[in-house]
């Protein structure tokens, strides 16, 4: 028999390298990515846009940490929900510049349908957290409140795990 010769066939490069010339991959049988080092390099630097956007020649950032983040905020309406910061301030200006919920903490997250993804306006931190824990339920929303204003109801056990709401 052949004398093999020690070493993995890359996939990008073709050629038979070391072990140490892969990372590691534990989905692979061998423990081992099917692309070099070198070639995954190479290929990450050519199809990451982002990389190649945010990198200068020498690696390192072109923008500062706070303008980045800045952008990032910036863009955060359009990405998230699909309106412009303009919309999300002209709905914040018709809404008196508070939460349409509780009428006195400041507007500032904008709240939309989970199920159609419709921004329905913008609401304080607490009343859109509060909608959220809720699943946007109209009906437990309403017991909720039943609840706070002291109508406390309890459901009628009708049979072994039949429940019967007051009317």
């Amino acid at each position: 028999m052949g004398e093999e010769t020690p070493g993995k066939r890359c996939t990008g490069c073709g050629r038979c390298l070391p072990p140490t010339a892969f990372a590691r991959d534990r989905n692979r049988s061998d423990g081992l990515q099917v692309r070099c080092r070198e070639c995954v390099a190479q290929y990450s630097a050519a199809h990451c846009r982002r990389r190649r956007e945010a990198m200068g020649s020498d690696g390192l950032s072109t923008r500062c940490k706070t303008c980045r983040a800045v952008q990032g905020r910036q863009g955060h309406p359009k990405r998230r929900y699909g309106i412009t910061e303009a919309e999300r301030d002209a709905s914040v200006d018709s809404q008196g510049g508070i939460c349409c919920i509780c009428l006195s903490a400041p507007a500032a997250h904008v709240d939309h349908c989970h199920e159609t993804g419709r921004v329905r306006g913008v609401l304080c931190f607490s009343c859109n957290a509060a909608l959220g824990q809720f699943k946007d339920r109209p009906d437990a929303i309403r017991r909720a409140a039943a609840y706070v204003e002291g109508i406390a109801w309890k459901p009628t056990l009708v049979a072994p795990g039949v429940y019967q709401l007051p009317s």
